[in-house]
């Protein structure tokens, strides 16, 4: 697959604006597979961050109620860096395929982003 350089710069810019990449690359990309694919990965790479986060803060809230469990939340922030260290890899990984014209899939996200819409 050929990929040319405004699909390129479409799909980079999913991954840097975010929410405002992800509108940009879904209407002036909207017919190449290759923009929706990054588009995608970029979206679930996102949300998994966020749903990461929430369910720290859940269960750090619920833990603090009691003395004891109170260092369960504490540890799960391990939970938090680690994510978002592999968000960071994951995120210039992805800006980097986007550039190069491939369609690789992004570690553990890339599985999740192909099931979403086909």
């Amino acid at each position: 697959m050929i990929v040319g350089t405004s699909q390129r710069i479409l799909a980079f810019l999913a991954y840097l604006l975010f929410v405002f990449g992800w509108l940009i690359a879904l209407l002036f990309g909207r017919r190449s597979r290759f923009v929706i694919y990054h588009a995608k990965q970029s979206m679930v790479l996102a949300l998994f961050l966020v749903a990461v986060l929430i369910g720290w803060g859940v269960l750090a809230w619920l833990t603090a109620w009691v003395s004891v469990l109170f260092i369960v939340g504490v540890a799960a922030f391990s939970l938090v860096i680690a994510a978002a260290i592999f968000g960071v890899i994951a995120w210039l990984l992805g800006m980097r395929n986007a550039l190069r014209g491939q369609m690789a899939p992004l570690p553990i996200v890339g599985g999740w982003a192909r099931r979403l819409m086909p």
